[in-house]
C-alpha cells in the first residue's frame, strides 16, 4: 500500500510547489482534481486534453518527484434534475475519463449522484426512509428510470477508454451512500463500478468501517484518509442528521478531523488490516476537511500518523504455520 493526497487542500500552490512539498513529507502518490466539486486547480481535463503537451509535462512532473497518480477526481451530480448542471458534471466525468486514458490511469473518483423525485423536479431528493410509500415510489424512479441507465452508459463509456475502475465516494445526500447501495448499483451496472472508501462518510453515519470494508470485499477501488469526531453529548440530543453550519465545530453532532482526532491508532490499525485482508493494495489518500487545523499542520500530522499504521510491505510467508 502507498501513501498519497487529495492536491486539492493545496489548490493555493502550484502543481510542482505541492509535489515538492509533498514529496518532502515522504508521500508517494498524488490524487488529481480534474473538474466537478473539486475544481480544476492543478489539472483541468478539458484543457490538457485541448494540449497534448500538457499530458506530457504533466506525467514528468510527477516522475520527476517520484510519485504516481492513484486517481483522477471529478466529483458531481451527473444525474441532477437540472440539465445544464447534470451536463457540466457530465461532462467533466467524460473528459477525466479522455484524460485518464492518455495519462494510463485505470481510476476516475466522483459521486453516484442524486436525482430529483420526478423527471420535472428541479432539485436532488435523497431519500432515507421506507414510509410512508411515497418515498418507496421516489426510489424507484430514481434507481430504475434515471441512476441505473446513467451508469450503464457511462460505464461502458470509461471501459471503451481504459478506466475499468470508477470508484464512487459513499457520501449522504448522494444515491450510493453505504455498501448496500453501492453493491446495489454494481450488480446493476457491473464491475466498472466500485468503491472510494472514505471512513468519515462512514464514522458520520454511524457505520463501523472495519464492517464496511469486508462487506466491499472486491468492490474498493481507491481510499481517502479522512476522519470523523463525534460529539457524544449532542449526538445523544440531536442524533447524527446535523444540518449546522460546519463552522458550527461546538454545536455539531459531527465534525470532519485529520486521521487520528476522530478515532485513535487502533481503530486506523484495524481499518488498515481490513484492507489488507480484503486484497486493496493500492493508496491511502489523504483529504484535508478538519476546520481545527491549518492544511500545513493537518497534512503533516496525518501522515506521521499513516505512516505508523499503514501496511506497506507484503506479507511475506507464515514462516510459524
Amino acid at each position: 500500500m502507498k501513501l498519497g493526497v487529495f492536491t486539492v487542500l493545496l489548490a493555493q500552490k502550484p502543481l510542482e510547489e505541492a509535489l515538492v512539498y509533498l514529496a518532502s513529507l515522504g508521500v508517494q502518490a498524488v490524487e488529481l482534481g480534474t473538474g466537478g466539486y473539486p475544481g480544476t486547480a492543478h489539472v483541468d481535463a478539458k484543457a490538457f486534453l485541448a494540449q497534448p503537451e500538457k499530458i506530457a509535462d504533466l506525467q514528468a512532473l510527477v516522475a520527476k518527484y517520484n510519485m504516481e497518480i492513484s486517481a483522477l477526481s471529478c466529483h458531481g451530480n451527473p444525474v441532477h434534475p437540472q440539465k445544464e448542471i447534470r451536463d457540466s458534471f457530465h461532462t467533466d466525468f467524460e473528459n477525466t475519463v479522455l484524460l485518464a486514458q492518455k495519462l494510463g490511469i485505470e481510476r476516475v473518483v466522483t459521486f453516484s449522484g442524486c436525482p430529483g423525485d420526478c423527471e420535472h423536479s428541479l432539485y436532488p431528493n435523497w431519500v432515507t426512509c421506507s414510509w410512508p410509500p411515497e418515498y418507496l415510489e421516489v426510489l424507484d424512479y430514481q434507481w430504475n428510470e434515471v441512476l441505473i441507465p446513467y451508469w450503464k452508459k457511462a460505464g461502458q463509456f470509461a471501459l471503451e477508454h481504459g478506466v475499468t475502475k470508477i470508484c464512487l465516494e459513499m457520501h449522504p445526500g448522494f444515491a450510493v451512500y453505504n455498501p448496500d447501495t453501492l453493491l446495489k448499483l454494481r450488480e446493476a451496472v457491473g464491475d466498472v463500478i466500485g468503491a472510494n472508501v472514505d471512513p468519515s462518510h462512514l464514522f458520520w453515519q454511524g457505520m463501523d468501517p472495519v464492517a464496511a470494508i469486508r462487506q466491499l470485499k472486491g468492490a474498493i477501488y481507491h481510499f481517502h484518509a479522512k476522519d470523523t469526531k463525534m460529539d457524544l453529548y449532542n449526538c445523544a440530543a440531536n442524533g447524527v442528521l446535523d444540518l449546522k453550519h460546519y463552522g458550527d465545530e461546538r454545536g455539531r453532532s459531527w465534525i470532519f478531523r485529520t486521521v487520528g482526532y476522530g478515532h485513535d491508532a487502533e481503530v486506523w490499525r484495524a481499518i488498515a488490516s481490513e484492507l489488507r485482508k480484503v486484497g486493496y493494495d493500492h493508496v491511502m489518500s489523504i483529504e484535508h476537511e478538519d476546520g481545527l487545523m491549518s492544511v500545513n499542520e493537518g497534512l503533516t500530522k496525518a501522515v506521521t500518523f499513516l505512516k505508523d499504521v499503514m501496511i506497506f510491505e507484503p506479507s511475506g510467508v507464515m514462516w510459524w504455520a
